[in-house]
């Protein structure tokens, strides 16, 4: 039987992003892959659309957003943003609208990244953007959204960040230590939870399904995510 699942990719330039495009490019799991980016990226496969499109108006482009699952891995930082509300822009404007026209074109499954200690009523801006775009999400209506909550994050990223270098540095003598509830708050590489993302879209459940660190270690070794309740 040919697969005929279509999978659509947001913020596939990024840590997260960039290595889930390529999962979803080489997974058997889908005939086609699209992926909406500012500018055109210096990746070719058969299987890749890239839809160029203004993401302050993406509406504009909303016939050519329609997929199976949508994996949403948007994000920046206020440094690199240059203000709060261009980071807010960007961590929740941008997610939300594309959760709302993927939900409008059909889409089964809306995965997304967020953030461990996330949380709508947070002192922190960071923490309290990521949890009130989980709380908006949630009241959007999607049939399946899969949120996932990484701690800090690890892997090759383009710009210099001297915390997370620090941390790759101290990670092997403090991540023993980190057990039993300790678990969730390990680094995560960023290749982690985008296998956790691919698998967790082949389950079939409706509903809202939100994974921490730990549970994302645990999904993306999963090689079916039906047996193991993934999902």
């Amino acid at each position: 039987m040919v697969n005929e699942k279509t999978a659509l990719i947001a913020g596939a330039s990024g840590l997260v992003g960039s290595e889930l495009l390529h999962i979803l490019l080489e997974s058997p799991n889908y005939a086609r892959v699209k992926a909406v980016v500012r500018k055109p990226m210096d990746v070719r496969h058969p299987k890749l659309e890239q839809v160029l499109a203004d993401f302050d108006h993406l509406e504009q482009w909303r016939e050519h957003l329609s997929a199976t699952d949508v994996y949403c891995c948007l994000g920046t930082t206020i440094k690199k943003a240059g203000s709060q509300e261009a980071f807010r822009k960007v961590d929740y404007e941008y997610p939300v609208k594309l959760a709302l026209l993927a939900k409008e074109q059909g889409a089964e499954r809306f995965l997304v990244v967020s953030a461990l200690g996330a949380d709508a009523g947070s002192r922190i801006f960071y923490s309290r953007t990521k949890g009130q775009i989980e709380e908006q999400l949630k009241r959007s209506g999607l049939s399946a959204l899969h949120i996932f909550q990484p701690s800090l994050l690890m892997g090759e990223r383009q710009e210099f960040r001297f915390g997370e270098k620090l941390a790759a540095f101290l990670s092997p003598l403090y991540s023993p230590l980190m057990v039993g509830k300790l678990r969730k708050y390990k680094p995560v590489s960023a290749r982690r939870v985008a296998a956790a993302m691919h698998n967790a879209a082949q389950s079939a459940p409706a509903g809202v399904f939100t994974y921490p660190s730990d549970r994302i270690v645990e999904i993306s070794r999963s090689k079916n995510t039906h047996k193991n309740g993934f999902g």
